[in-house]
């Protein structure tokens, strides 16, 4: 009935192009111009408008390298195209390594530029593999070090020269630690997280399409039948002519088998469109009790007796059939009979404005540091059990919920004592156009 998704760490869907996450060449390539454009206007602020001393040459001989690289990288590759993980870690660690070198020559970690160092880092933490950042972080934290060791002297005016004392420059090095390991957690857990929401938002519009698209199939049968009912009425016009004009010719036989051929076509045609249009009115407009037969239907006999209760002092709404609402609570019933020990139970109540579904199961209900993540993508354990019933079903199931204006809440206890979801949808979202008189 649903389709699951088994998804670990950050794997797309199935039928997901799997380019979370990917640089594209071009922004690399426009970054490390507005590097170099960076780079290379300050060395020349710093020298010709301040009158600092600073090795003008080897300076800018390390910033024509990053030019240098962007040019043949335009010249040989298209940037168009996204660059591979190896390929931008390659060009993340250059642009690392290229800084660093700079910062050698004007000052190590007594230059304040060497918080620019954050920068490429951040990138490549945000859109890498967990290997990458890491070596990346890496790269950088052994500049770091090399500056430290090897760097010259802190540009400044000519006939002077500024000391900073040896603790406050070990206190820069260590600030620079922690901006980085900081700024690349953070930007590793927002670059994850983004990862999996796109990941998850195109399985639900994947989901969505598919529903469009069996439902498109119905309406494209009974626009042929409509279409291709005037056609075969000419043919069978014809037919009959050719048949009075053949007379008892050689071709009698034939005259007559094209007409009664032509309306067999008119009447499987007209029985087509018949069918078409009672299974709308059926297919299309369902009653609670019958709603909920058909989701639990395929979860019967998998181990979990499910019970079915209709509570109200009204007669039950009749629904319209909108795959938002039925996959949505589909998913949840099928979580409930996943994690159930023996039994589930659906309460399905209603008021003149609002339609509630409550299931019950009697498992071991969500574990506390599940219950509160309800909803993101790739959460998929209870208490004790880890399967795919809060994975990205789930997700997937509350924003079809959220799609017709419903919401789903989540708690544990009940009257079997487990998991306990509670869905609500206005009526007015989920009921059937009332048949006109």
């Amino acid at each position: 009935m649903q389709t699951a998704y088994d998804l670990t760490q950050d794997a797309p869907p199935p039928g997901v192009a799997p380019f979370f996450g990917r640089i594209r060449l071009r922004t690399l390539i426009v970054l490390r111009w507005l590097a170099v454009l960076g780079q290379g206007s300050t060395l020349l602020f710093v020298s010709l408008v301040l009158g600092f001393e600073l090795p003008l040459a080897l300076c800018g001989l390390v910033v024509a390298a990053s030019a240098f690289l962007n040019i043949a990288l335009i010249a040989t590759r298209d940037i168009q195209k996204l660059a591979s993980h190896h390929e931008a870690f390659v060009q993340l660690g250059f642009d690392v390594f290229q800084l660093a070198l700079l910062l050698m020559l004007t000052g190590g970690l007594e230059n304040p530029f060497v918080v620019m160092m954050v920068a490429p880092v951040t990138i490549g933490v945000a859109a890498l593999p967990p290997r990458y950042a890491l070596g990346l972080a890496g790269v950088g934290l052994i500049g770091m070090a090399a500056m430290a060791v090897f760097a010259l002297p802190l540009p400044w005016r000519a006939g002077e020269q500024l000391d900073l004392p040896p603790l406050y420059v070990a206190g820069l090095g260590a600030a620079f630690v922690i901006a980085v390991a900081f700024t690349a957690a953070y930007a590793w857990r927002i670059g994850r997280e983004a990862k999996r929401m796109g990941a998850a938002l195109a399985a639900t519009q994947a989901i969505l399409a598919r529903e469009q698209k069996l439902s498109a199939v119905g309406s494209l049968a009974a626009a042929a039948a409509h279409e291709l009912g005037t056609p075969l009425a000419t043919i069978q016009l014809t037919a009959k002519e050719m048949a009075r004009e053949i007379g008892d010719g050689p071709l009698k036989e034939d005259a007559g088998l094209l007409v009664s051929q032509s309306l067999r076509c008119r009447e499987i045609l007209t029985r087509l469109s018949a069918q078409r249009e009672a299974h709308d009115k059926m297919h299309d407009r369902i009653a609670l009790k019958d709603a909920l037969d058909e989701i639990c239907g395929p979860l019967r006999g998998l181990g979990a007796s499910i019970t079915i209760r209709l509570e109200g002092d009204e007669p039950p709404p009749v629904l319209g059939r909108q795959p938002e609402w039925l996959y949505g609570l589909g998913n949840l019933v099928e979580n409930a009979v996943e994690f159930a020990r023996g039994r589930v139970v659906i309460e399905a109540g209603w008021t003149q404005n609002e339609l509630t579904i409550t299931l019950n199961d009697d498992g071991r209900g969500f574990a506390p540091d599940v219950l509160g993540r309800i909803g993101e993508p790739y959460i998929s354990s209870r208490n004790g059990e880890v399967g795919g019933g809060l994975g990205l079903g789930t997700f997937i199931a509350i924003t079809m919920i959220e799609r017709l204006g419903g919401s789903a809440r989540f708690a544990n206890g009940g009257e079997l004592g487990g998991a306990l979801v509670r869905v609500s949808w206005p009526r007015n979202r989920v009921e059937a156009v009332p048949e006109p008189d």
